[in-house]
């Protein structure tokens, strides 16, 4: 089961939870903000959110992590360069914003890791590596539901932005060229900030 939930902080961002139909355990990735609205879904529902999982850095994806993990008592966990902008609310842009933060990371995932639910193991996402609009940036590919969470690396119709620190435009084309197309055309792409689309769709506007 896949929940899109929009969230407003600073800006506008979609969260997810990526959810275990059977043992009602899950995924949560990229909390934004509002975290009292992700955290009264989750006791309605009767979720177990085992891990919060993060795309990247940037604060509109972490601003309700602090609040979850400790309301929660979950690990989150991000590509192994989030430390240069979970740390830093420079880096991650909420200083620029008006509303520092930095968040902890309790676990680093690197390119071809698996991540699993400890409920049920044939649950998972791969962790596929994808610079360009951060350093740290990562996708998450369940190649059984055809859907791949790509927080700002592509949107529908666009790419991600790389002008912030870290950016790199022609990492980000690679990474959308060499690893986002190279998925099946029937993938689905959930993005941080626009409608699904699928890899087929996106590929007939650059390819």
């Amino acid at each position: 089961m896949i929940v899109a939930i929009p969230v407003k902080g600073y800006f506008a961002e979609n969260c997810y939870f990526y959810i275990d139909d059977r043992t009602k355990h899950g995924f949560l990735i990229d909390p934004g903000a509002e975290s009292y609205k992700l955290l009264n879904l989750i006791v309605r529902k009767g979720w177990i959110i085992e891990k919060i999982l993060l795309t990247h850095g940037h604060f509109d994806h972490i601003g309700a992590v602090n609040e979850i993990r400790d309301a929660l008592s979950v690990p989150v966990v991000a590509h192994k360069n989030s430390y240069s902008y979970l740390s830093d609310s420079y880096m991650n842009l909420s200083s620029q914003c008006g509303y520092p933060i930095t968040v902890k990371v309790d676990a680093v995932t690197h390119d071809g890791d698996i991540l699993r639910l400890e409920e049920n193991n044939e649950f998972s996402l791969q962790v596929i590596y994808t610079p360009g609009h951060t350093t740290d940036s990562i996708i998450l590919y369940s190649e059984k539901d055809r859907v791949a969470f790509v927080g700002d690396t592509i949107f529908k119709g666009n790419i991600g932005s790389y002008q912030f620190p870290g950016g790199n435009p022609k990492d980000l084309m690679k990474s959308i060229v060499n690893k986002i197309f190279s998925l099946p055309d029937n993938t689905v792409l959930l993005s941080g900030h626009s409608d699904k689309t699928t890899v087929g769709a996106e590929k007939k506007r650059y390819l």
